[in-house]
């Protein structure tokens, strides 16, 4: 991949961005009347005391309050990266949530039909029921995500915002194309890979090597030749230095990998 300029300085830049465009666009303006508003030391120790209990949708209401209440306040940022990280460990989990479903295995099913019929991963069916492999039985029953999901990768901030019923679950940092060459336009994942292999001005560069740019996964987009993938070079993350593609943490891509089916829509704005 080509190196290029910089658009941004690391995290700093990152956190700033975000509080500035999320807050804007999701918090509700403060009034002076609102003289009955909680403070806000006293719903970061009420969010203290129901994550103790494990209560993670009551913990998730109060800091999203926090950011609706306090879109300056002292913990903003924090508060908001909490929501993100509770969306990603009641996703993960088998906790009820209004988009979610409980599915009884029946003779014949597989994760792979289960997940194609909802419309969601076997990735994520077996992490979020706990399960060691795909062997399933009869009888079971499995906590199946129902949601529909969506990614917006913004070139001009270098994010990767993943959406869940038109509600953001996580936004993620990533590296896009030197000199603008990430298209724009509306896509869907077409394809799924794991450590993908790179196939580069006629080499071929396998997984595993230093020299594979594509990192541990590989989202193609319905335009050949771009996609979504991890990195050997995470330094990088925050850049524009890609030859288009779209580039993440291994962490990160992988967490995506797990979330999304072939099918999600992807839509790349300048």
């Amino acid at each position: 991949m080509k190196q290029g300029k910089l658009i941004g300085t690391g995290a700093l830049i990152f956190a700033v961005i975000l509080g500035s465009v999320l807050f804007l666009a999701k918090c509700k303006t403060e009034t002076p009347q609102d003289t009955k508003k909680i403070s806000e030391a006293a719903l970061l120790k009420e969010a203290e005391t129901h994550e103790a209990q494990g209560n993670l949708l009551k913990v998730k209401e109060i800091y999203q309050k926090l950011v609706r209440d306090y879109p300056q306040g002292r913990f903003a940022l924090e508060n908001q990266e909490k929501i993100w990280n509770l969306n990603m460990k009641l996703l993960f989990s088998a906790r009820p949530t209004p988009y979610s479903t409980v599915h009884e295995v029946k003779s014949g099913d597989t994760l792979g039909k289960i997940a194609k019929k909802i419309g969601t991963t076997a990735d994520l069916i077996m992490k979020s029921n706990r399960l060691k492999s795909d062997l399933i039985r009869p009888g079971m029953k499995l906590r199946i995500s129902t949601a529909k999901y969506s990614i917006l990768v913004d070139k001009s901030q270098n994010t990767l915002t993943l959406s869940s019923n038109d509600e953001v679950l996580k936004v993620y940092r990533v590296s896009t194309g030197i000199d603008s060459s990430t298209p724009i336009g509306a896509f869907k994942v077409t394809v799924k890979l794991i450590d993908p292999t790179w196939y580069k001005a006629g080499a071929v560069v396998l997984p595993g090597s230093p020299k594979n740019i594509l990192g541990t996964r590989w989202l193609g987009l319905s335009l050949q030749g771009y996609g979504i993938h991890g990195t050997t070079d995470p330094a990088t993350i925050g850049q524009q230095v890609t030859a288009g593609c779209v580039r993440m943490l291994n962490k990160d891509v992988e967490e995506l990998y797990t979330i999304v089916p072939t099918g999600t829509d992807v839509t790349i704005v300048d």
